[in-house]
């Protein structure tokens, strides 16, 4: 299913905007680094914060810059509300969240970027239940990757939702349950490196990426059942939509 979702509007972000959004974030990540190691201490931690924020910052005005339909809007809002409904389903079995494979599927349909913007409300409005704090830019930028990573995947035929074989299904899904495993999860780890550990060293670093392998693993698991059991049905489904409202080519 390449390209459903960005392919099917004729405009895009200007380069150039896309240059000057990179450019103003770079700078201020850069900045706040540099003021950070000269105020030392605990300042560390309010600059990964900062850093995390301009990373997301230029997806959300490349999105902005398409000027999408409303009608996409809508089916946005309706998948990371499912998003949020399928991480506060498990509140009662931690680390079990299909969060991700809703927001892989919504990056899937609608594009990278429309999927990174999925991923990162869905995380900012699902932490209203499971309590925010300076760890929410990192799941922000979790939960953002993978619709953004799926959606490029599916923009370039690597991965599709259309119509597959069970080869696909089971190659989607496990591509989805590895991706939580070695790049989402570790992202979310690295968050509790900065705020949990106050000295930061090689054998903290080595402990703390242990300690959260097992729950990335489970995290991982439940973002493969899921995609293997809701991928096709709900991308039919989306599809459908798209058809119906003129959304697609």
């Amino acid at each position: 299913m390449p390209g459903l979702g960005e392919r099917r509007r004729g405009r895009s972000c200007p380069r150039s905007r896309i240059v000057l959004t990179w450019a103003v974030s770079l700078a201020c990540a850069a900045a706040s680094v540099v003021v950070g190691a000269m105020a030392g201490g605990r300042a560390y931690v309010v600059t990964s914060v900062i850093v995390v924020l301009c990373a997301i910052a230029p997806f959300f005005v490349i999105f902005e810059s398409r000027r999408p339909q409303a009608r996409e809007l809508v089916m946005l809002a309706v998948m990371a509300a499912l998003a949020v409904a399928a991480r506060a389903a498990f509140i009662w079995l931690p680390g079990f969240k299909p969060m991700a494979a809703i927001i892989m599927i919504a990056g899937l349909a609608f594009g990278p970027s429309s999927g990174f913007l999925v991923g990162s409300l869905a995380a900012l409005t699902s932490n209203f239940i499971f309590g925010q704090g300076p760890w929410t830019p990192w799941q922000m930028l979790a939960f953002g990757l993978c619709g953004l990573v799926f959606g490029a995947l599916a923009r370039r035929g690597i991965v599709t939702g259309e119509n597959p074989g069970v080869a696909a299904r089971l190659g989607l899904a496990a591509g989805g349950g590895i991706f939580v495993v070695l790049v989402a999860g570790p992202v979310l780890d690295t968050s509790s490196l900065f705020f949990m550990i106050s000295s930061i060293t090689p054998e903290s670093v080595v402990a703390v990426y242990l300690a959260g392998f097992p729950m990335n693993c489970m995290q991982g698991a439940a973002t493969f059942v899921t995609l293997l059991l809701v991928a096709k049905p709900l991308l039919d489904k989306l599809t459908r939509m798209q058809r119906k409202y003129g959304m697609l080519d």
